[in-house]
């Protein structure tokens, strides 16, 4: 029985991870494939580079509202134990989703959204110290990256006699620098682009720069 419930998690997570938020509204702005413009990532930092800010809050809704219920349901069959297993395959969904030919995004909001119900205070945290490293920095790549160091950190620090607890938190961070991997090399070869609000562009329904 318990061996059911762990996949059912599992696959409710996934499949929740599947529906991806940035393709499903590029499509609908502006007829495009957003994984085919800008970095090819179907995350809100691109869609918000290439399609302007209401696409992009709509895209970082979406995706953490995946990890939330990968979460919540996961929480309703099979406790805290469900809760993480759904949030972290709602990620597994988000990033490599077979409905897309396993190309999505990088999991952060996805991540964001399970933590929040899993470890509400450390998602604050998170949360607060990425939007304080996004408006000084410019670079979300950076938020991600140091996000995901250090939310296992913390999980450590003030869960460390929960094994299975760091280790989901290990797993969430290792997921989110990888994702990462691409970021990292152009961060080493000082290559990585800020995020220049005023240079965001947008394109119209039929995929053309629209007119500023």
């Amino acid at each position: 029985m318990d061996f059911l419930k762990w996949t059912l998690c599992a696959l409710i997570g996934y499949a929740l991870g599947n529906f991806s938020t940035g393709l499903i509204v590029a499509k609908q702005f502006a007829h495009i494939d957003i994984r085919k413009h800008g970095s090819g990532n179907a995350g809100s930092t691109n869609v918000l580079r290439t399609l302007g800010w209401l696409p992009s809050v709509l895209t970082l809704v979406g995706d953490v509202l995946k990890g939330v219920l990968g979460a919540v349901i996961g929480y309703l069959i099979m406790g805290d134990s469900g809760a993480r297993l759904g949030g972290l395959c709602a990620v597994i969904g988000h990033n490599w989703p077979v409905a897309f030919g396993f190309k999505g995004g990088k999991g952060i909001a996805t991540s964001l959204g399970a933590i929040i119900v899993i470890e509400p205070w450390f998602a604050l945290a998170l949360l607060v110290f990425e939007i304080a490293v996004i408006y000084f920095g410019r670079m979300v790549s950076v938020a991600s990256i140091a996000a995901g160091v250090i939310y296992p950190l913390l999980t450590i620090i003030f869960r460390h006699q929960h094994w299975d607890w760091c280790l989901y938190a290990v797993i969430m961070g290792a997921m989110a620098i990888f994702s990462h991997r691409a970021n990292i090399k152009r961060l080493l070869n000082g290559e990585e682009n800020k995020l220049d609000f005023k240079k965001i562009n947008k394109l119209d329904r039929h995929g053309k720069n629209a007119a500023k």
